[in-house]
């Protein structure tokens, strides 16, 4: 049933959720490792997605699947959340957050880029021009407000604040032809990554980390990150008259995420930050509008 005023609720809800994150990430990572935040975001995430299952009365969907669609969530889940959160966590190990978030944005770009080849869609003049000013703002925060001279910040950690957009729009071009109920197969691919995600630790860490510290962020990483809201941007979008009417709402999350990096982290958020920022959400703009008609 359509009812906009919720729409707008649950969809502020979630955006106001989504802006914690990127602190909640810098938190936990100031007491246990990537591998680790990871492994027990998972573990309750995982919890969270099957509790959900439960209470809306189909759990009993996860063991109706075909060999096939246990195989793609295997696929899935090694994509994300594995490859996915660690190259994004690690990111935000080696990047200020008011780096590392912005740069993260910039997926929606790098999904129509990858959809030429891989989709074999055309792409348009506007879609270059979005490409083209988003990554301005991404060279423009990586260099602290000096795009001409290259040097980054940190190059690895925003090549792989870049690189885990391709991961990401990886997983939903090859998720697109996926007709599972969307609850039930994000639990399986969450499920399929932990043995990934375990393994990864002992190997390279420990499962057990020294402090128990940052383990209330990486629980609320995993409730809130990986858990909560898909349910709530769903509600949103369910309740919509159209997409775009809470779509827009996506935008404020970044700046929002810039204030809670402020206060919580105290990072003192650069000029060069705001503009790049600016440029990266004027991208995605151009891309979302084509002929002054909003894609829906």
């Amino acid at each position: 049933m359509v009812n906009q005023k919720k729409a707008y609720a649950y969809g502020l809800a979630t955006v106001f959720l989504w802006s914690t994150v990127a602190t909640a990430f810098k938190l936990a990572l100031r007491h246990i490792d990537t591998s680790q935040l990871l492994l027990y975001a998972s573990l309750v995430s995982v919890l969270v997605l099957g509790l959900l299952l439960a209470v809306t009365g189909r759990f009993s969907l996860l063991f109706g699947f075909t060999r096939k669609q246990y195989l793609h969530s295997l696929l899935y889940g090694f994509l994300n959340p594995f490859v996915y959160y660690l190259m994004v966590l690690k990111a935000y190990d080696l990047l200020p957050a008011q780096e590392a978030q912005p740069i993260n944005y910039t997926w929606a770009i790098t999904l129509a880029l990858l959809s030429i080849p891989l989709l074999g869609q055309k792409i348009s003049r506007q879609d270059f021009l979005a490409a083209f000013v988003a990554y301005s703002g991404v060279l423009f925060i990586s260099t602290h407000g000096q795009p001409w001279s290259f040097r980054f910040s940190n190059g690895p950690g925003v090549a792989l604040a870049l690189g885990c957009t391709v991961i990401w729009a990886l997983y939903w071009i090859l998720n697109r032809k996926d007709t599972r109920d969307p609850l039930a197969g994000l639990m399986l691919n969450s499920l399929f990554s932990l043995p990934f995600t375990f393994v990864f630790c002992l190997l390279f860490s420990s499962p057990i980390p020294e402090t128990t510290d940052g383990l209330a962020a990486a629980l609320y990483v995993g409730l809130v990150e990986m858990g909560i809201t898909f349910v709530t941007w769903r509600m949103a979008l369910q309740y919509s008259v159209n997409t775009s009417k809470v779509g827009n709402l996506v935008f404020l999350a970044p700046f929002l995420s810039l204030v809670f990096i402020h206060f919580f982290l105290g990072e003192e958020i650069r000029g060069s930050t705001f503009i790049g920022l600016a440029l990266i959400i004027t991208g995605l703009a151009i891309q979302q509008y084509r002929g002054g008609k909003k894609i829906t």
